[in-house]
């Protein structure tokens, strides 16, 4: 990846309740300007290959992390992080699964493929926004990680 990931977190949620809730809990801990949303899986991963509307990598660098919900419209959060993982540039590409799935094969595959961590989205408002938070937070240490050796 590319110097410039160090300032993007990439969100990819379909639920506009929950992208509201997302973007409150990110602003909490500063971070606004720098994240990105995607509403679906097809979104996400024309976002992260740079194709169509996402051409530009000045408008539209790389993240330094990804957010993904794994019940996507289009191209399902697992298929996303599948194709992630295969990918040269985004291999290493620390990915946060953040979703309503309780399910133990999705707690695996995601497992196996590599994420940072797997969250389920809790349904009390203030403990989803704790989890936001700690995300956020994550970020923000990821970026100073990579401002320190890039």
């Amino acid at each position: 990846m590319s110097s410039d990931a160090a300032s993007i977190l990439l969100v990819v949620e379909d639920d506009p309740n929950d992208v509201n809730f997302i973007r409150r809990g990110l602003a909490k801990v500063g971070i606004g300007e720098q994240v990105r949303y995607a509403r679906d899986g097809g979104e996400a991963l024309a976002y992260l290959g740079g194709e169509g509307v996402y051409q530009d990598r000045t408008l539209h660098p790389l993240p330094s992390l990804m957010v993904l919900d794994l019940k996507l419209p289009k191209k399902p959060g697992l298929e996303v992080l599948a194709w992630v993982r295969n990918d040269s540039r985004l291999k290493d590409l620390p990915v946060v699964i953040f979703t309503s799935s309780k399910e133990e094969g999705d707690v695996r595959r995601a497992r196996k493929l590599g994420v940072e961590a797997y969250h389920v989205k809790p349904v009390d408002y203030q403990d989803f926004t704790e989890v936001v938070k700690s995300i956020g937070l994550l970020w923000i240490t990821l970026t100073k990680q990579a401002g320190a050796t890039g």
